[in-house]
């Protein structure tokens, strides 16, 4: 009678753990629904031992079960799989925007008074080339014609400034 238990109880783990596999593995609930059988089949074989039993392992599987489901998807985007799945959170996006603009900024103020070309009319936006690069700059100072020399005057932030030279 003590195999009846065992193989009851035996069957609950194998529902959870099946579970937990079923948020980390893409199987189209396949997953899930194994695991609902093996704990329904756990129950049944632990009402066969006891009702006190079956009665314990129902309502553990009832409360344990969605608790058991939620804590691994929560988990999910720690995990190596998870990241492939999910992406990348938020802060990490946030922050390689922030890098990238950084490293935008940086390489803009290194153009500070260097000479280029207007590739359009600036009135007062426009295109320059600079180093060979494209950049869209504001004149100051007046209008600059297409084809005209430029020398960068200021760069602030992602605005690049130039005057006729």
């Amino acid at each position: 009678m003590e195999s009846v238990l065992l193989i009851g109880l035996g069957l609950l783990g194998l529902g959870v753990l099946l579970l937990i596999l079923e948020a980390f593995v893409p199987s189209g609930g396949i997953l899930g629904i194994a695991a609902l059988a093996s704990a329904i089949a756990g129950i049944v074989f632990l009402f066969k031992y006891d009702v006190i039993w079956g009665a314990t392992g129902a309502l553990a599987a009832v409360i344990l079960g969605p608790m058991v489901f939620f804590w691994a998807i929560k988990m999910l985007p720690s995990t190596g799989l998870g990241r492939t799945m999910v992406g990348q959170s938020g802060e990490e996006i946030a922050q390689a925007r922030a890098e990238l603009t950084q490293r935008e900024r940086a390489s803009r103020l290194e153009l500070l008074n260097k000479e280029g070309e207007a590739l359009t009319d600036m009135r007062p936006s426009g295109v320059v080339i600079i180093e060979g690069e494209r950049h869209d700059a504001l004149a100051r100072g007046g209008i600059v014609d297409r084809g005209e020399r430029v020398r960068v005057s200021k760069v602030d932030g992602l605005t690049i400034e130039v005057r006729k030279v």
